[in-house]
């Protein structure tokens, strides 16, 4: 939860120009201390390039951050002692214990030996990665790397923590773990920035989000104001008994109020569709189909989800839309109805 509303990562009018890519543009953002912020993005939409800067990587071609009240652009080393950052993909050595490998990084950090140990200890217990300790790195599983990685960035005991794509590649039982550790390192104190474009996974742990769609941050803030930003018909779902009769089908596609009707699961008496009304024309659109003879087993709104939202904010349900036919239909899971793609596929392999 939300312990602390004073901003500790400050941003104004952030940006990268490469050439003529602008792979960031005027990022006004701010995230208080104690906090998860989840980053959302499709591959490509300028979350990396916004986390190298706050780690002190890259320049920015103009803009102000800020991280703990230091510039990240003029703080030099100083904002690394602040920043743990872990990028989605990160180098280990061959023959080097998981131990061997977090001492490595305590002593770049220039922490005298007696502290290396005693913070080893530390991040290996919170990581909940002790098992590990003497264990290669080169030879752990993606899972178990993650984990290390994770260890690794507390090494030095950062206010921030920078992670990019953390999730990326974790099979369902690390995904799992990953959250609870995330949620654990922000009630004990630290600030995460936890970029992804696998969104039930921000979805389920973050107390912000932001969405970023072609360099440009569309929207920010609690999941709950961000879903609220979209103008949406509202989706349903109706169950028959058994297949559904013609009589119910002529009472939606009679209703101007219903749109995007999808029969994919007719056969299983399953239709679903949007819907532009308030709950009283909701109930009286029910009441046509019970008296058309529709066996009615259940009748129901699908909440919108975090999917629903980066599809209509980004702009990206409106770009398919103009390209030939209706935007899909969101269905649970991240899936579109006739499509045969999920909305952003949980793995990919490289960030941007």
């Amino acid at each position: 939860m939300i312990q602390d509303a004073t901003p500790i990562v400050h941003c104004r009018g952030l940006t990268k120009i490469y050439d003529e890519i602008e792979a960031l543009v005027d990022l006004d953002l701010d995230i208080p201390a104690r906090h998860i912020f989840g980053y959302i993005g499709h591959n490509g939409a300028g979350k990396t390039t916004t986390i190298r800067i706050l780690a002190g990587l890259l320049k920015p071609s103009r803009g102000v951050g800020r991280i703990c009240d230091i510039d990240v652009t003029a703080g030099g080393d100083k904002i690394k002692t602040v920043v743990g950052y872990m990028p989605d993909s990160f180098g280990v050595y061959d023959q080097m214990r998981v131990w061997e490998y977090l001492d490595f990084f305590g002593a770049a950090f220039k922490m005298p030996r007696a502290q290396r140990r005693q913070r080893i200890d530390h991040v290996l217990d919170i990581t909940e990665a002790e098992y590990m300790r003497d264990r290669f790195v080169d030879t752990l599983s993606h899972g178990m790397k993650q984990r290390v990685g994770i260890a690794r960035t507390l090494m030095h005991d950062p206010q921030v923590l920078l992670l990019d794509e953390p999730a990326n590649g974790l099979d369902p039982n690390a995904r799992v773990q990953m959250r609870k550790l995330l949620r654990k390192l922000a009630d004990g104190g630290k600030t995460l920035v936890v970029s992804s474009h696998i969104l039930p996974e921000l979805a389920a742990v973050c107390d912000s989000v932001g969405i970023i769609h072609q360099g440009r941050l569309k929207t920010y803030g609690t999941l709950q104001k961000v879903l609220g930003e979209i103008h949406h018909d509202r989706l349903m779902e109706l169950k028959g008994l058994g297949v559904l009769e013609a009589a119910g089908l002529a009472v939606l596609s009679a209703d101007a109020r219903v749109s995007h009707l999808d029969s994919a699961d007719q056969d299983q008496g399953i239709l679903r569709f949007r819907f532009k009304g308030d709950d009283a024309a909701m109930a009286d659109l029910l009441q046509e189909l019970l008296a058309s003879g529709t066996k009615v087993v259940t009748f129901r709104e699908i909440p919108l989800s975090l999917e629903d939202a980066y599809m209509v904010i980004s702009g990206i349900e409106q770009e398919e839309s103009a390209g030939g036919g209706p935007p899909p239909l969101p269905l649970p899971g991240g899936a579109v109805a006739n499509a045969g793609a999920p909305v952003l596929p949980g793995e990919a392999t490289k960030s941007t």
